[in-house]
């Protein structure tokens, strides 16, 4: 299942890089992109799962970039 997230204040490439490195670490993340110059992140992950792997990306983002928000 993929689904796209728009992404506030995320402030550099490296930031985005160093992010998607972190989402592709999630257990149940089969893929994950984070597009610094449209501001999104998409991700594939399993299905049912999607839950717990929104709740993740949101603390990781927030551990990553404190002053990002992912608009869920």
């Amino acid at each position: 299942m993929k689904k796209v997230f728009k992404v506030e204040d995320l402030d550099c490439a490296h930031c985005a890089a160093k992010l998607e490195d972190a989402l592709n670490h999630v257990s149940g993340v089969n893929k994950a992109t984070v597009n610094f110059l449209s501001q999104k992140i998409t991700l594939d992950v399993e299905d049912g799962k999607l839950d717990d792997i929104v709740k993740a990306m949101v603390s990781t983002a927030k551990k990553i970039e404190p002053d990002c928000t992912i608009l869920v």
